[in-house]
């Protein structure tokens, strides 16, 4: 039976000198409720509770949350500590303005054994932000199909039938519920 002699080595992923935080730029919406975290890049953190920009705070565990009253971009800094060690991490909450969207695209046809290639767009919301799309219940995917973070609408179909495919759209924290539906031949 085969074994391993030698000694694990623990590998630390490298960050930017200085960043403590995943990802420092956060798009928001005013007037829209805000859900996010920040993440850190290290375990253990725990963030100093503040203010960021009008009517947006982070609590203790690195949460977003208030709802943002004016449109513009805020450079913020959030306090992190791990132990007794703290430093300050800065971060941008871009606000724009509330925006209406609303959803295109949202039947797909196809046949059997045939590649898919679709997207789900969106007309109107803000110019330049890049809407994400979230599958909520992925049972309801047809097997060989799948939805991307992007919207796209691909794959093989196996199966003949139509799904109804929840499907959670966000623009800048603006975020509604879609059926994507797809009907295979």
């Amino acid at each position: 039976m085969p074994s391993i002699t030698t000694p694990m080595v623990e590998v630390a992923r490298e960050t930017p000198a200085g960043r403590s935080l995943v990802e420092d730029t956060f798009y928001l919406t005013v007037g829209i409720e805000v859900s996010q975290s920040l993440l850190p890049t290290v375990k253990g953190v725990t963030f100093r509770p503040g203010y960021l920009a009008v009517g947006v705070k982070v609590d203790g565990s690195g949460r977003l949350y208030g709802k943002p009253q004016r449109p513009g971009t805020y450079l913020a800094s959030v306090r992190t500590c791990s132990g007794a060690s703290c430093h300050e991490q800065g971060v941008t909450l871009v606000v724009l303005a509330n925006v209406p969207w609303e959803p295109r695209e949202l039947t797909f046809p196809g046949r059997v054994g045939t590649p898919l290639d679709g997207e789900i767009g969106i007309n109107g919301g803000p110019p330049g932000v890049v809407p994400t799309f979230t599958v909520t219940d992925h049972d309801k995917v047809p097997a060989g199909v799948s939805i991307g973070p992007d919207g796209h609408v691909g794959g093989v179909p196996t199966t003949p039938g139509i799904s109804e495919v929840p499907v959670r759209v966000c623009v800048a924290g603006n975020c509604a519920g879609v059926v994507v539906r797809l009907i295979i031949v």
